[in-house]
């Protein structure tokens, strides 16, 4: 059977680790403990102090791998380095050496890591574009629109769900979430739905994972409303939302530091009431969207 990807490098930490014990504690625990043999420690251990012609070219090549590293500050990934390599010292070498040398050394690129993933990868159902970006409603709850935005701080996240009604652009539900998930969703749209009357109300977003999940669009039809979906890649179609979240982060997210969960929160809570019923709108004759949609009522 092959060895696993990612155990050679794994090993080695383990052995490095042995070493640098050893002389605290018995060989044979620290073995036990780290789950490998003793004679391939020893096997490991011999061929570091008798290094072959090829252990000796790849120490040779990490330290190159190494200076690249330091010398770029670490923006460049394995495949990048390969070219350094060749541009730098004329070395002509294979990326999947390169790969796993840093592997071994532990060094990665510092930017553009992939961001996690928490959807589903079951069968997405997608949507026409029905509100076509006709951003007006002669009624309340004739059309929503929905959308996440992503709030970092003190090197955590946030994530702020909400649904805006676009007769008078009122907040109309919110959730605040440590996770971008299809759950955070769900919540958002059953605390609209519970707040108020929701039947054949138009809700359109953009096609997230979590809007073209199943279990949203069975929510929807539940609640016997109408679904929406952006064009792909095309942020205008859903600007309501934008640019409330816009709004947000210009008067509030990115004037202050916010060092703990709880002072974003509060001031995520204190900057959508201010929105609600305070901050008055060009677009509904210079009053609040709650003064707006009380006085036509």
């Amino acid at each position: 059977m092959g060895t696993a990807k990612g155990e050679k490098p794994k090993l080695e930490y383990n052995y490095i680790t042995i070493e640098q014990l050893a002389g605290k504690y018995p060989i044979s625990m620290l073995c036990a403990i780290a789950n490998v043999c003793r004679s391939s420690y020893y096997k490991w251990l011999s061929n570091k102090q008798n290094p072959s012609a090829k252990k000796l070219d790849d120490e040779a090549l990490k330290q190159k791998i190494m200076e690249c590293h330091s010398r770029l500050k670490g923006i460049y990934g394995y495949l990048r380095v390969r070219v350094w390599l060749q541009r730098t010292y004329g070395l002509n070498v294979n990326h999947k050496r390169v790969y796993r040398l840093m592997k071994v050394l532990g060094i990665r690129s510092t930017i553009r890591r992939k961001k996690p993933y928490f959807g589903s990868k079951e069968a997405i159902v997608k949507s026409d574009n029905v509100l076509n970006r006709e951003f007006n409603a002669s009624n309340p709850n004739q059309k929503w629109v929905t959308d996440i935005t992503f709030l970092p701080y003190n090197q955590k996240n946030l994530y702020l769900s909400a649904v805006l009604d676009i007769y008078n652009n009122e907040i109309i539900a919110y959730r605040i979430g440590k996770r971008n998930d299809l759950d955070l969703v769900l919540e958002t749209v059953q605390k609209a739905t519970y707040k108020r009357k929701a039947k054949k109300t138009l809700l359109h977003s953009d096609q997230g994972f979590q809007y073209t999940h199943k279990a949203y669009n069975r929510l929807l039809k539940q609640k016997k409303m109408v679904v929406s979906m952006s064009r792909k890649g095309n942020c205008w179609d859903n600007a309501c939302i934008e640019s409330f979240f816009g709004h947000f982060k210009a008067e509030c997210f990115h004037l202050y530091t916010f060092e703990s969960e709880e002072q974003l929160i509060q001031a995520i809570e204190q900057y959508i009431h201010f929105y609600n019923n305070e901050r008055f709108q060009k677009k509904l004759n210079n009053l609040s969207p709650v003064e707006f949609r009380t006085k036509a009522a």
